[in-house]
């Protein structure tokens, strides 16, 4: 395994990670959320990436009584939440960043999780109707108080970001470390163009989200639609109509052929592409077997064959190079 520096901060964080988001409490049993965190811990994975609202906090839980099983060393691995959307819960002030919601979400995470403290916490979403003095704040006190070591944001703009550390840095407080976008091959022009500016300027890391596009960047669905996959669950229509299009399988086609050249599988090497940007601190993996987690846990391996040649092939298939911003 590769660690990388969550941006400027000095903390480590392995370069694959493993995420909870559509499967603990919901689509794998418990045995198996257990057989998979095991198995990302053993290949060396240090940071498990899960939130409030993943199946309404049945995910922490389940993530939560596997942690206290195993019984890690606390030093050894890297717990996140995330707080926005709540828990399921519709009644003013269940959701957004208010003070209020932030320690309440905060404390429940930290109690289904099991834990004494949040490594990575992050802002799901900006919050438009509360002011950003007011987040940022909140965020500082839970640093303060222990509860929580990094706070972040995850799908915020680049001027919403920037904003934040202003704010911090007017008030002598810690900005937002780090960064949870979407990233993959089709997803580029967030994570390549609009956050150029502050990497270097307030040492930006990133934990990326589904680096597969929904797994739509592997063979799975270049023939018959398969059962089990999480672009067939219910209430997942928005997701399968988003992410499977007629063009993206055309691209993955093309990319089969590079992919067999390099000895390696679609998803593996559409992960080893999201390795390669130096921008990228984590690849949250996710999965519901462990053969699958396994096979896409060799991602590091296949890094050093994406050579430039490699790249400027990749891109030709793409055509979708952001430009900078």
């Amino acid at each position: 395994m590769e660690y990388r520096k969550l941006g400027r901060s000095g903390l480590q964080v392995s370069a694959l990670s493993f995420g909870s988001w559509l499967t603990f409490g919901k689509q794998v049993s418990d045995d198996v959320a257990e057989k998979l965190m095991a198995t990302a811990y053993d290949n060396g994975v240090n940071f498990f990436d899960n939130a409030e609202i993943y199946s309404r906090g049945q995910s922490e839980i389940v993530m939560g009584k596997i942690l206290s099983k195993m019984n890690w060393q606390r030093s050894s691995y890297l717990v996140s939440s995330k707080v926005f959307w709540g828990d399921g819960g519709k009644l003013p002030n269940q959701t957004g960043l208010s003070r209020k919601h932030i320690f309440e979400a905060c404390h429940a995470s930290l109690k289904r999780l099991q834990v004494d403290y949040i490594d990575l916490y992050f802002c799901h979403r900006p919050d438009r109707n509360t002011p950003i003095e007011e987040t940022v704040w909140a965020m500082n006190h839970l640093l303060q108080q222990g509860k929580i070591l990094y706070w972040g944001t995850s799908e915020w703009s680049a001027q919403e970001i920037m904003e934040a550390h202003m704010v911090a840095r007017g008030l002598n407080l810690v900005g937002p470390t780090m960064e949870q976008p979407q990233y993959n091959m089709f997803h580029r022009r967030r994570v390549e163009a609009e956050y150029s500016r502050i990497y270097q300027g307030v040492g930006l890391g990133t934990t990326i989200w589904s680096p597969l596009a929904s797994g739509v960047l592997t063979d799975k669905y270049l023939g018959q639609f398969p059962e089990g996959t999480r672009l067939g669950m219910e209430g997942l229509e928005w997701l399968r109509n988003n992410a499977l299009t007629e063009e993206r399988l055309d691209k993955v086609r093309q990319l089969k052929p590079l992919a067999d050249e390099l000895q390696t599988s679609i998803a593996v090497l559409a992960l080893a592409w999201c390795l390669k940007n130096p921008n990228v601190s984590s690849v949250i993996l996710g999965g519901s077997k462990v053969t699958q987690l396994e096979e896409n846990l060799k991602a590091l391996d296949v890094v050093p064959t994406l050579t430039a040649d490699a790249m400027e092939r990749i891109e030709h298939i793409l055509d979708n190079r952001p430009e900078a911003g």
